[in-house]
């Protein structure tokens, strides 16, 4: 569908703007028989029926006779292309899980809420049974299943190589999630960082693309990044690469939930943003804060600011170690732009050598909260590809 627009107000024209519309509707219901389309998209059964047909032409959708209310009818779904990849993101209150072809095509997502002290069992379990109704709903099952690529936070206790979620249970320090979802699914399972995947994600779908080194700065509850060099994810021995939230910015501050003082997360984390506003706002949410700001209240939208040049202040630290081409932001916090880019961006600016002429370009990420699960079925596909699936814990580049 990738062809050059007709012109407005013409017959193709009208049809590429139904075509788009009937695609919509089965990407984000899932799989719906030409009835439930007609009633999605307000079209007729005649258009849809006619449009269908044109999309099966395309190899764009597929259709298969099915039964609903007792009576004979063509189920339609978007076309496979030789496989499936899942990408799952784990985070600290939501679970993301997104589906999508050897296109990089996303073709069914969902996302849930999550309990602050959610287990690794039930969380899995969640997972797994997601992943099976997701491809019931496309007209597929595990079997079309190449690869899952899962993140979680990068938090970690001595001696583990294992990934856990940030405020989650203890119990997670002794899951191997990859063993543990792959035994489940009975597909390969890839685990990595969430601010790697959001790296891979931007860097071929986004706000990185065209270059070979980046950084991406994720800003969330917590702080970390995902790096790029020679357009493959560095991880480091341990996977531990790219963890800015533990620089210490305060030799005296509070301590970290890592046990040393004065981390960057212990500054800039969900919890010490929201406590500089308990005052004013005594029950106020990080979702709050960046509403707010949007809404441009002042004390939010300073916070929000103060946020942005501390990142940037031990970003530029990597930076200049690194030399990347881009440095891509993103997380909850990049949802107020310039007011957390802008700090930021001039935080890098005070480094002479990331300055001027050939400088490093700060920019915000454009796949949104999409960013990690694209690229981690982007790192699906790759691992199925080279037979390759580890923990990124365990792997080295």
């Amino acid at each position: 569908m990738r062809t050059t627009p007709p012109q407005l107000g013409s017959q193709p024209a009208l049809r590429e703007a139904n075509s788009q519309r009937i695609v919509t509707a089965i990407r984000h219901h899932g799989a719906l028989t030409q009835v439930e389309i007609a009633a999605a998209t307000g079209l007729s059964q005649a258009t849809v029926s006619t449009i269908v047909k044109h999309l099966v032409g395309q190899g764009v959708v597929d259709t298969r006779t099915t039964v609903r209310t007792g009576r004979r009818a063509q189920l339609v779904t978007l076309a496979q292309r030789s496989g499936l990849a899942v990408g799952v993101q784990i985070g600290s209150r939501s679970l993301r899980v997104l589906v999508g072809d050897s296109g990089y095509e996303g073709l069914s997502e969902r996302v849930l809420p999550l309990p602050r002290d959610h287990r690794a069992d039930t969380t899995l379990d969640r997972v797994a049974l997601l992943i099976v109704d997701l491809l019931e709903d496309l007209g597929a099952d595990l079997s079309d299943v190449v690869g899952v690529g899962i993140a979680l936070p990068p938090s970690r206790s001595p001696g583990t190589e294992r990934l856990r979620p940030v405020d989650a249970a203890d119990e997670w320090h002794e899951t191997d999630v990859a063993e543990v979802l792959s035994r489940r699914l009975g597909v390969p399972v890839v685990v990595e960082q969430d601010a790697t995947a959001g790296a891979v994600g931007e860097l071929r779908f986004g706000a990185g693309r065209g270059a070979t080194d980046i950084l991406y700065v994720r800003c969330s509850y917590l702080v970390n990044a995902g790096i790029v060099l020679g357009g493959r994810p560095f991880r480091g021995r341990r996977g531990l690469s790219g963890e800015v939230g533990h620089v210490e910015v305060d030799p005296s501050g509070a301590i970290c939930t890592c046990g040393s003082r004065g981390c960057l997360n212990t500054v800039v984390g969900a919890d010490a943003l929201t406590d500089l506003l308990r005052i004013s706002r005594p029950r106020i949410t990080l979702r709050d804060l960046i509403a707010l700001a949007l809404e441009g209240d002042a004390g939010c939208r300073q916070v929000i600011a103060d946020a942005g040049a501390a990142i940037g202040a031990v970003v530029a630290g990597l930076a200049l170690a690194l030399d990347p081409e881009k440095v891509v932001v993103g997380g909850e916090l990049a949802q107020t732009g310039e007011l957390l880019i802008g700090p930021l961006r001039d935080a890098l600016s005070r480094r002479v050598p990331l300055a001027g002429v050939g400088g490093v370009d700060v920019v915000a990420g454009e796949l949104g909260s999409e960013s990690e699960v694209q690229g981690l079925v982007a790192l699906a596909f790759d691992a199925a590809a080279t037979g390759a699936t580890a923990s990124a814990g365990k792997e080295q580049t």
